[in-house]
């Protein structure tokens, strides 16, 4: 799909591209770039979040920002230019920018005319994102514009009624069906202001616009949201005796609550886990293990010169020991193709990490770690563990995992019952490395002890396998030298 388009000799839009694997959609995070400034080929000018991860775009080709379509915080179609670029600068006048993008426009529109009668009327098609077609270099007169003088009055009335006098005369003109909405009826409102109503559980079509031309703002929203605190009471007659009464307290809903928008990547989590865990018959079975040996082997690593410059932690050594265990029992890295009823063998290890990160949970995977060294493994590891944490990691570091590694120890939790990540056979749960009494040689001492967990799917891999992959696991972690014994 290409991502630009060329408007006139002078102007060149650029779509939002599809940066994953056939993805529909993505967020706009941050514009490090306002209309104005000047780009240049490869500079990037957006971040944006797919359902995959946060992606930086760089623009194809140079000039001056003449427009950005949508705000930050929007999510935009695959398809949809997002920013406007002015090539040949200084050549002639601009157009108009093209409307705001926040509601896209389902019917046909008449064009407008300049006025005088002579344009032509006619009905114009509109593609939902690109505003209105022009059919001369006027832009269209925004619809709202002529209902602002009946806006302003409706808003002066209900205020005079608040504040207990009688409206004044010029409030009598006719008033729109709906304060402050277009003439299709939708209120007039930027995306921002949409989104705090929708948040507050606000319908706009209640709110009194204040804005400029009866647009609504967020002063209006907020106002909407805590009437009784923002609404004058008219005092009572002198002759009338008002009787005391505790003002109930209204709390606004926002207080008690809080609504976040499922989008990006924690959507893409929500629909993975519940699509594998419906689909896949999971099973899970527990081990617990001395890691002493372990331990001690990570300590001696630390300091050997030749993994200097790379990070060693127990995440390594089990990591490793996952891939021997593998090895041993080839048939657990598989997938089910559901479409074909076969089992797909895989003769590569594409190790995943679940990696908590600000904007969720991913699993970006190590390719071909079968085939890595220990240090060669360990600065992939880091490397994955830097990544994910900056909020940089390519969809394509999140494709073709094989099996996983979840490592729940870190927030002290002892184990857990983790779900497949979608297309994998396997995953492994670490749970905390605790000193705890242990029988060791006969007698009870204090031994490093953790507990593993492997989840399965029970449809290409059975009790006997899984059970056999987890203790080969569980070996090698009590006795690291197996680690060359059986690679």
């Amino acid at each position: 799909m290409t991502t630009m388009t060329e408007t006139s000799a002078r102007f060149r839009e650029f779509k939002m591209p599809d940066v994953g694997e056939g993805l529909t959609e993505a967020e706009i995070l941050k514009w490090f770039v306002q209309p104005g400034d000047t780009v240049t080929d490869g500079q990037v000018v957006c971040e944006v979040e797919t359902a995959k991860a946060a992606v930086e775009l760089p623009i194809p080709f140079d000039g001056v920002v003449h427009e950005l379509r949508f705000p930050e915080g929007t999510t935009v179609d695959v398809g949809q230019v997002i920013i406007a670029i002015d090539v040949a600068p200084g050549s002639g006048d601009a157009p108009a920018p093209a409307p705001a993008a926040a509601a896209p426009v389902q019917e046909p529109v008449e064009a407008a005319g300049s006025g005088d009668g002579d344009a032509p009327k006619g009905r114009t098609p509109v593609l939902v994102g690109y505003g209105v077609a022009e059919s001369s270099t006027k832009r269209r007169p925004r619809k709202g514009a002529s209902a602002a003088p009946e806006a302003a009055a409706v808003a002066a009335a209900v205020q005079a009624e608040l504040n207990g006098h009688a409206a004044p005369a010029t409030a009598a003109p006719s008033v729109p069906a709906q304060a402050g909405a277009q003439d299709g009826g939708r209120p007039l409102a930027k995306p921002p202001v949409r989104k705090l109503a929708k948040d507050l559980g606000i319908d706009l079509a209640t709110v009194v616009p204040t804005g400029k031309d009866g647009i609504i703002t967020r002063e209006d929203v907020h106002a909407a949201a805590a009437p009784a605190a923002t609404t004058p009471v008219a005092a009572p007659a002198p002759s009338q005796a008002a009787p005391e009464a505790p003002a109930a307290a209204v709390v606004p809903a926002s207080a008690r609550e809080t609504r976040i928008p499922v989008k990006g990547v924690r959507k893409a989590i929500a629909q993975a886990m519940v699509g594998s865990a419906f689909t896949a018959p999971h099973v899970t079975e527990f081990v617990t293990v001395d890691v002493t040996r372990t331990m001690k082997l990570v300590a001696e690593l630390k300091e050997d010169k030749d993994m200097a410059g790379v990070r060693v932690n127990p995440l390594l050594i089990i990591a490793k020991a996952l891939l021997v265990a593998i090895k041993r029992n080839p048939e657990v890295n598989a997938a089910w193709d559901e479409a074909n009823q076969e089992i797909v063998q895989k003769h590569y290890v594409n190790l995943g990490i679940a990696a908590a990160t600000p904007r969720g949970l991913i699993v970006p995977n190590i390719k071909d770690a079968h085939d890595k060294t220990l240090p060669q493994l360990a600065a992939a590891l880091g490397e994955l563990v830097t990544t994910a944490r900056d909020g940089k990691t390519s969809p394509a570091a999140m494709a073709g995992g094989t099996v996983t590694i979840t490592n729940v120890g870190v927030f002290g939790v002892d184990t857990g019952t983790p779900i497949l990540n979608p297309g994998e056979s396997a995953i492994l749960a670490v749970g905390a490395i605790k000193l705890q009494p242990w029988v060791h040689k006969g007698k009870v001492k204090p031994r490093q002890v953790t507990t593993l967990a492997l989840s399965f799917d029970h449809r290409l891999v059975d009790g006997e396998l899984g059970s056999k992959v987890l203790a080969d696991v569980a070996a090698i972690l009590e006795q690291p030298k197996r680690l060359i014994t059986w690679a």
